[in-house]
């Protein structure tokens, strides 16, 4: 699951991601192929976090791409000043960091360890279409 879509369709009126100076910000992304959500459903607290894998790389690989088709020649993200993790959780599941994990493992192969800022795992009643999870990034250019 190594591939990074830098054309992310959105599902509404707005961007994947906006840039300023030299700060890119994105879209919550879903865990979505060519516009198809790949992975849906509430995560359960009875489901294995490797259950969930996928869908968190698969969301923050999307919000890489927003990202990084903001950049031109040259240009690079340096580091992830937020990642936000939204995850369509049972009321009592209670793994979202280690779940968020996922996520901050990809960002770290693809931009290395001290790319990792700050990040929030925030547990939600739904999200769009029924998606299990959904991310944000805030990234430094260089």
């Amino acid at each position: 699951m190594i591939n990074i879509d830098k054309t992310p369709v959105p599902q509404g009126k707005y961007l994947a991601a906006v840039r300023h100076a030299n700060i890119v910000y994105t879209s919550g992304m879903t865990p979505r192929k060519a516009g198809k959500l790949m992975y849906t459903g509430k995560i359960k607290t009875t489901d294995t976090l490797e259950s969930h894998r996928d869908a968190a790389e698969l969301a923050v690989l999307n919000a890489l791409g927003a990202a990084q088709n903001c950049l031109i020649a040259g240009e690079r993200i340096s580091v992830v000043l937020q990642m936000s993790v939204f995850l369509n959780a049972e009321e009592n599941f209670t793994k979202h960091a280690k779940l968020a994990d996922f996520a901050s493992e990809i960002l770290i192969s693809f931009l290395g360890i001290k790319s990792i800022g700050t990040r929030a795992a925030i547990g939600v009643a739904s999200l769009p279409s029924n998606a299990p999870i959904e991310i944000t990034l805030v990234c430094k250019v260089d």
